[in-house]
């Protein structure tokens, strides 16, 4: 008889006054009875419009009934036929807008929690896999990989399982992209990110670290000098943005990409780490998404007094994920709402001493549908703080396309691509995730990873 809680099963967390104090993973997991219950509440519905919300077209309802009956090696097999990543879509992929967005238990309650079922199958395969992968016959086909996030580890993958020599150029020392530089320890553990890494060198990927493509190498090289057949783009967005207020210069603001590198990648919070970070006693984040709830939680858990995300629009219209939005209150973080930097002040030696802020309040909606936020006449205000982090944004990297003769760009900096298969203006150059999108969720990225290496197979299998 199916679960009919209107709630999940809860997800087991450290208490938030302990993990407030350090980086460890904030949620624990299910357990196997857990999985079962909560895969007990799926009515594995005839037309499953979940699967329509996954952009990588996991079979949802398929994989849940497995949970149900204890086929839990099962399940995670029915996962990665449609998913590189399971381990990492399941702990931060922002099911709420996807697949558990249009699960049909989400009317008169909870939706079913997708995401803890995959993590739980992804999970329960890590630790127990001592399975030897068979590595694919070998096509005779040749692909390059720019950037080792999450699209370009999807495509990767993809093309690994059919065959493809695949190599991939990651310009940092470290391979995963944003996975190791932009999400924290406590919500994706770095280890979980090397295990996924190492499945797709057993399928036969080769990495190749400090590699520039742009710099390095050029993409023109790679095809013509290099001997691949094909390119996939997917630098990412790791342009910054700033407000262009006065301040911005100061010493202790931070972009949230460099905070989030120094802590994450850097290993800054480590208590050895020779990294250098400010560790301020009043922070101010500036911004409401997902990466500002990431750094406003490491600023705590680097020891800041008093930690505050300054947004200019009401909770309402926060975009960070409801679950980390909780969980950010629940350890303590300031949530300064209908409030905007004006400028950032410094004190006697260009240090930051404080901003000074207005308050706002929302009028009509603008282009995106939100309410546009406006400044109520005479209500500035100074906040106290010793460093502010920019977290309002990022544009795709511009190096591969000042670099790249003939790569269509559009106005926001991104790759031009044809949407149902990726491809560029170039031939044999493809493009996806954040590098075409700007900054994007994990799961959208993979999707365009997952189409680009279908689009790939589809022009090269004919060669």
């Amino acid at each position: 008889m199916a679960n009919m809680s209107p709630k999940k099963t809860p997800m087991p967390t450290q208490e938030p006054s302990v993990r407030a104090h350090n980086f460890d993973e904030v949620a624990l997991g299910y357990t196997a009875e857990m999985a079962v219950l909560e895969a007990d509440r799926c009515l594995n519905c005839k037309t499953p419009a979940c699967v329509a919300g996954c952009p990588v077209g996991i079979d949802i309802p398929k994989f849940i009934q497995k949970i149900k009956v204890g086929e839990f090696e099962e399940a995670y097999r029915i996962v990665t036929n449609s998913s590189s990543l399971p381990a990492i879509c399941g702990r931060v992929c922002p099911q709420e807008n996807q697949c558990e967005g249009k699960c049909i238990r989400g009317i008169k309650g909870e939706a079913v929690g997708i995401g803890r079922l995959e993590r739980f199958v992804a999970d329960l395969h890590n630790q127990n896999d001592a399975a030897i992968v068979e590595i694919p016959t070998k096509n005779g086909h040749r692909v390059a990989i720019v950037g080792s996030g999450p699209a370009g580890l999807s495509c990767a993958g993809e093309l690994a399982k059919r065959g493809y020599d695949v190599t991939v150029f990651e310009a940092l020392h470290t391979a995963g992209g944003v996975l190791v530089y932009g999400i924290p320890e406590f919500r994706l553990p770095k280890s979980i990110v090397a295990k996924e890494i190492a499945g797709l060198e057993a399928l036969g990927v080769k990495f190749v670290l400090n590699t520039v493509v742009g710099k390095t190498v050029t993409v023109e090289e790679l095809m013509r000098e290099e001997g691949f057949e094909a390119v996939f783009i997917g630098s990412g967005a790791g342009l910054p943005r700033f407000m262009g207020i006065p301040g911005e210069n100061l010493k202790g603001v931070y972009s949230a990409n460099e905070y989030l590198t120094r802590t994450n990648l850097m290993k800054a919070y480590l208590p050895d780490s020779t990294t250098p970070i400010l560790r301020a006693r009043r922070v101010a984040v500036v911004g409401g998404g997902n990466v500002a709830m990431d750094a406003a939680r490491c600023a705590l858990r680097l020891g800041a007094e008093e930690v505050s995300i300054v947004y200019r629009r009401s909770l309402a219209e926060l975009p960070a994920r409801k679950e980390e939005v909780e969980h950010a209150m629940e350890e303590g973080v300031q949530f300064r709402l209908l409030n905007n930097p004006l400028e950032i002040l410094s004190d006697e030696n260009g240090f930051v001493s404080g901003m000074r802020c207005i308050n706002m309040e929302l009028g009509e909606p603008d282009a995106s549908g939100r309410r546009s936020p406006v400044e109520i006449p005479n209500s500035e205000f100074i906040l106290d703080c010793d460093c502010v982090i920019m977290s309002i944004g990022t544009s795709p990297n511009p190096l591969i396309k000042s670099t790249t003769a003939g790569l269509e760009i559009n106005r926001r900096g991104g790759i031009v691509v044809v949407e149902e298969t990726g491809k560029t203006s170039l031939d044999g150059v493809y493009a996806g995730g954040d590098a075409v999108t700007g900054a994007a969720t994990v799961i959208l990225a993979m999707g365009a990873g997952k189409t680009a290496a279908k689009a790939i197979d589809s022009e090269l299998s004919i060669l």
